[in-house]
């Protein structure tokens, strides 16, 4: 019983081995044509990149001011610029403005050389603001600030809201996901070939650029040469791309 028993053993070993490259042999054809398919989906696309652009009015302006005050002690010349920048602060909060925020306190020893020697002659103190307002108002406020006591008007940004910044956005989106199916449209009726499926799609961005800006120089020939300071504000682009994998 123990030999026929062992025989049997045996005898199932070896047709294991045996039919085993059979049973990989079947695994691989029936593995091969999916990877083929695979490999064929990867080699066979189409990669376009498409563009959108819009342009938005800005209606509201970031302004950048500040008092700057100059005298013989540091406590004379604090208090000082304290006093204006309260009397700015209220000013521009009395006209609602957003986003007001303080942006700089500087005090500063004022020196002067006389014969390569140094001394303090005074100190200079600044307090600087930044807010939001609309451009249409702008250059009122700006001139009643001066009349509050701003002696610094450091810079002027235009932006548009975020509302129209975020429809802008998607508009621009669209229209470069758009151009992009265009763009392979036109390729695929070149070269006779029929587009089946878009396999990825990478978005690439939709922001604006940075806003233009009227810098202090600038402004003080403006304000110079008009008793009234006008502030006109321009368009802000939004741009946006979205590139596209298409297989065919």
């Amino acid at each position: 019983m123990h030999r026929t028993a062992l025989s049997s053993s045996r005898f199932r070993a070896g047709n294991f081995w045996k039919i085993l490259p059979w049973t990989l042999l079947v695994c691989v054809i029936f593995i091969q044509p999916s990877s083929a398919q695979e490999k064929e989906k990867l080699w066979r696309t189409l990669t376009v990149s498409g563009r959108g652009m819009e342009s938005i009015p800005t209606t509201l302006s970031q302004v950048n001011l500040g008092v700057e005050v100059q005298g013989k002690t540091a406590q004379e010349v604090q208090q000082e610029a304290a006093r204006r920048s309260s009397a700015v602060v209220a000013l521009l909060k009395s006209r609602n403005v957003e986003k007001l925020q303080t942006t700089g306190i500087t005090l500063n020893p004022v020196y002067s050389y006389t014969n390569n020697v140094q001394r303090i002659t005074g100190y200079a103190a600044s307090n600087t603001v930044s807010f939001r307002i609309a451009t249409e108002k702008a250059g009122t406020l700006l001139d009643e600030a001066v009349k509050a006591g701003a002696s610094q008007i450091n810079g002027i940004s235009f932006v548009a809201t975020d509302e129209a910044i975020a429809t802008a956005q998607k508009q621009a989106l669209k229209e470069a996901t758009q151009d992009a199916r265009q763009q392979a449209d036109a390729v695929f009726n070149a070269l006779g070939f029929q587009p089946k499926e878009v396999v990825s799609i990478q978005i690439n961005g939709a922001s604006p650029p940075p806003p233009p800006m009227l810098q202090r120089a600038d402004f003080a020939k403006v304000t110079s040469a008009n008793a009234s300071t006008p502030v006109v504000g321009g368009e802000q682009q939004v741009e946006a791309s979205v590139t596209l994998q298409i297989s065919y």
